[in-house]
């Protein structure tokens, strides 16, 4: 059973950036593709950014140009990098993963096996 552990949430104003972590503890995230989804109260969850195990990424249109995914092998950690962050992008985010270990590219659609607890993101000024 793969666990995910997402951190690096928390309080910023509109314009600033935050740096999400995803880790997984005793196992190697090399042959998962994975993917960061949010959740805001009363709206349905969103597939934000996906990378695959050769690193193909893929982002949802609301975060294209501000979010980078990347993942860290020698760290075992995935990474999504935001910048110029809105009040509209404050949610819970999660950290979900699939084993695929051939395919180059990733999707965000939500049928992902492995989700983490979430981290909550606010962007308030």
């Amino acid at each position: 059973q793969l666990q995910l552990v997402e951190s690096g949430g928390g309080l910023v104003q509109p314009g600033e950036s935050l740096r999400l972590s995803c880790a997984a503890p005793g196992s190697r995230l090399d042959s998962y593709a994975i993917a960061w989804f949010r959740q805001a109260p009363g709206k349905e969850r969103e597939g934000v950014s996906c990378i695959s195990v050769t690193r193909g990424t893929n982002y949802a249109e609301s975060v294209k140009g501000r979010f980078t995914v990347s993942r860290d092998v020698r760290k075992n950690t995935v990474y999504l990098q935001m910048n110029s962050l809105k009040p509209e992008d404050t949610a819970v985010y999660y950290c979900v993963a699939n084993w695929n270990p051939r395919s180059p590219i990733c999707t965000l659609s939500s049928n992902y096996a492995y989700w983490g607890q979430g981290t909550q993101v606010n962007v308030s000024s």
